[in-house]
């Protein structure tokens, strides 16, 4: 028999939640730690198409990336989307938990970097004990900003990319930080990169950054993140092999028209 808790322990083994960021909420959100689980859902967010798909799989515990609840919450009602999730989750039986930013330190960062394949890489900005957002590293070549985004855009298979800068100039050194990346726009202009690779850049920081001399390419927050998804699942059919294990499909939350 597996219990919730034990999943919980092995996730927390891999990826410390000492190494999620101060302001993050992390861990069992809803349910029972001792619930017998013998399926697991997996996701970025815990959307209504999540929430749906998790329950008529049948599914004992929702693992997402992005914690469903980050603010206080005084009352726990049907009037308010958060409230709404919760109580049909607890009404099917499905624990949810979370993984933010632990898993961002400890795993999404030198996952993304792997997918473009950077070299001599290091940490964006340290978080705890030399680990942290982000990591910076050598391009596979020498290439005009078109051809980094056209690499992005393969190698995360998306659709479209936003791009601040000239696409003929010439990138070398990418800083790389998955999901919402205005804060490291700073970090990575320091770091030396000729491209911020990221996701959520609003006008002003790619219009200042591109005037500081760095490119960006915005890849969309869940442009990037969506590689949580396959990432965890192997990771739970690696350690617990008779747990079914189900995953929200990968869609871009948006549509450009």
């Amino acid at each position: 028999m597996i219990k919730c808790q034990d999943l919980i322990e092995k996730i927390e083994e891999r990826y410390p939640r000492i190494y999620a960021c101060d302001w993050d909420n992390t861990g069992l959100l809803a349910g029972d730690r001792e619930q017998e689980i013998q399926s697991v859902y997996i996701a970025l967010d815990a959307t209504d198409r999540v929430i749906d798909g998790a329950i008529q799989a049948g599914a004992d515990l929702l693992v997402t990336h992005h914690p469903m609840i980050f603010g206080s919450i005084k009352s726990v009602t049907a009037d308010d989307y958060v409230g709404e999730r919760l109580i049909r989750l607890i009404r099917g039986n499905v624990s949810c938990y979370a993984m933010h930013t632990n898993y961002d330190v400890m795993g999404m960062a030198e996952l993304a970097a792997s997918y473009l394949k950077l070299t001599d890489t290091f940490v964006l900005e340290e978080v705890f004990d030399g680990e942290g957002i982000g990591r910076v590293g050598s391009l596979p070549s020498a290439m005009t900003l078109k051809e980094c985004a056209e690499l992005v855009k393969e190698r995360f298979h998306l659709p479209n990319v936003k791009v601040f800068g000239d696409l003929n100039k010439i990138v070398r050194i990418a800083a790389l930080s998955p999901g919402a990346g205005k804060s490291m726009a700073s970090p990575a202009l320091v770091s030396g990169a000729d491209v911020l690779i990221t996701g959520d850049i609003d006008h002003h920081t790619g219009i200042d950054m591109e005037d500081c001399g760095m490119a960006v390419i915005d890849a969309g927050h869940y442009g990037i993140e969506h590689i949580f998804i396959a990432d965890l699942k192997d990771f739970v059919e690696r350690n617990f092999p008779g747990l079914a294990v189900y995953t929200e499909t990968v869609k871009q939350p948006f549509l450009v028209v």
